[in-house]
């Protein structure tokens, strides 16, 4: 299929499509007259990449799913290096939680002080 029908059928933009080949992720075969091809296996990759950019992944880290399932795997997360990704994002958000948890002990302690009696909510 061409890449206005790939790009519909996989809910993205053709130039999302075009950056993700650009960034190695995806390969499209070119017709004899220049125009990008795909296939069925190719909307798999792509809502792959997808997945993982909405889980808050970056190109990067998708790229272990995508080729974990290039290997002929059932999912992009059953590979060793997928699941590396997986405890690294892991980590990273919890790195953040704690973070956002002392900026709102911080701000908590500031309302507090500036508005005797007010009451905080989620506390």
């Amino acid at each position: 299929m061409r890449i206005g029908e790939m790009a519909r059928r996989a809910g993205v933009s053709t130039r999302a499509l075009r950056y993700y080949e650009q960034q190695g992720l995806i390969r499209a075969r070119r017709d004899v007259n220049g125009y990008r091809e795909y296939d069925e296996s190719d909307l798999q990759l792509i809502a792959e990449i997808r997945s993982r950019l909405t889980s808050g992944f970056n190109l990067e880290d998708a790229r272990p799913f995508v080729e974990c399932l290039r290997s002929g795997n059932p999912s992009g997360d059953s590979c060793p290096e997928s699941v590396e990704v997986y405890r690294r994002k892991l980590a990273e958000l919890d790195d953040q939680i704690r973070t956002l948890e002392a900026r709102r002990a911080d701000v908590a302690a500031r309302l507090a002080g500036a508005c005797t009696g007010c009451v905080l909510k989620g506390t």
